[in-house]
């Protein structure tokens, strides 16, 4: 299993970018798919994830209205959509699947990561 990340890099904050999240290897449309973020010196924290059929967004507070997940079954790729950055979003961002539900922070695969830097 392969879930490849990209789209990262530096934007301003009030900008926007959109992570891409590739898989193979994997039945995709049967997985759960979820964000995740590390900030520099702390833990790796939920952003939000969504449903095998893609109808289903759930959102961690602090994104809540500025990023959006959505997926496309048929190219296997999951991606977030992120819009008004503030520096406080700077992380590196993972891609995961996992076959349990929108509670679960267990998933069973995971990305390298990508960064994204929100420069002020």
């Amino acid at each position: 299993v392969q879930l490849q990340a990209s789209g990262g890099g530096l934007v301003q904050v009030g900008g926007s970018l959109r992570l891409s999240c590739a898989a193979s290897g994997l039945s995709f449309s049967s997985y759960r798919m979820g964000w995740f973020r590390q900030a520099p010196g702390k833990e790796r924290e939920f952003v939000g994830t969504i449903n095998w059929s893609g109808t289903i967004p759930r959102y961690e507070d602090s994104v809540q209205g500025r990023f959006t997940i959505s997926r496309d079954n048929a190219k296997n790729t999951v991606y977030l959509q992120m819009n008004s950055l503030k520096p406080e979003d700077t992380a590196v961002y993972y891609c995961a699947a996992t076959t349990g539900n929108f509670n679960t922070r267990d998933y069973d695969f995971w990305g390298q990561g990508t960064l994204v830097t929100v420069s002020s």
